[in-house]
């Protein structure tokens, strides 16, 4: 872990120096890998250099700002916390005009991944910070992710790393002192985009997403081989198409830091 800590923190080290940033913004969740994103840039360029920002709405739990907060405080980061429910309230009343119906749910949950993707735009033109964009590979893979919203930035670190591995990433890095509180890794997945949402309502549980795709992107096994393996062969079907359906994300997201 030592070892792949290092060279994701130079690996952003180094993609600042090279395209001319000092600083660089992302937005800081609660969630897990927004968390490791924040303390691998902070280790990586200083905590004064990482502009992290919570944007949250009326889905945002109490636990979330708590967790950004202390985050944002152990790892000495300048950090604001903005409501951005006006912003969605206009999109949608303008939407119920332009549809002359009422949007969509799934409308109305990449809406907040657009606003929050604009606002770290804004923030990278007026203050020239590097965006960093928090997606791990399990839900690039299936495309659980919002194109012009939480895929905005010039670099992604984590994109090369499976969901499971940033859970043990994280683990380690807090045993070389307190980063991170503990509910980041405890605390079970969410886009928190709707009511009690998780992310293991639309994926498999990540232990046996993350297993299936590393059988079928890394080590190339087909998908009777796998269900040979002793994956259920409905998960297995659904994985591999749900990957090949969502190619057209893929194409457009940020480059990862090489692992």
């Amino acid at each position: 872990m030592q070892a792949l800590w290092q060279k994701l923190v130079q690996g952003v080290r180094n993609y600042c120096q090279d395209n001319g940033f000092t600083d660089v913004t992302l937005g800081l969740s609660g969630g897990l890998d927004s968390a490791v994103t924040a303390v691998l840039a902070a280790d990586a360029l200083g905590g004064k250099h990482v502009h992290a920002i919570m944007m949250s709405t009326h889905h945002t739990s109490q636990l979330s700002l708590e967790i950004a907060r202390k985050i944002a405080e152990l790892n000495k980061l300048d950090y604001k916390e903005v409501d951005i429910n006006p912003l969605i309230e206009t999109d949608i009343d303008f939407l119920q005009t332009l549809f002359a119906e009422q949007p969509k749910n799934i409308v109305l949950e990449n809406l907040q991944a657009r606003e929050r993707g604009k606002i770290l735009m804004a923030l990278s033109n007026q203050y020239n910070y590097l965006v960093l964009a928090c997606g791990n590979k399990s839900e690039i893979a299936m495309g659980y992710c919002t194109l012009y919203g939480d895929t905005c930035g010039g670099l992604a670190p984590l994109a090369e790393l499976y969901k499971s591995r940033i859970f043990e990433l994280a683990a380690w890095r807090n045993q070389q002192g307190l980063a991170l509180p503990k509910e980041v890794v405890s605390r079970a997945p969410s886009a928190e985009l709707s009511a009690n949402q998780k992310d293991e309502d639309t994926l498999p549980p990540y232990k046996i997403l993350d297993k299936i795709l590393e059988l079928y992107l890394d080590k190339h096994q087909s998908a009777a081989a796998i269900v040979a393996e002793g994956f259920d062969a409905v998960t297995v079907d659904w994985v591999i198409r749900r990957y090949h359906a969502q190619g057209f994300k893929r194409l457009q997201l940020p480059p990862s830091v090489r692992i």
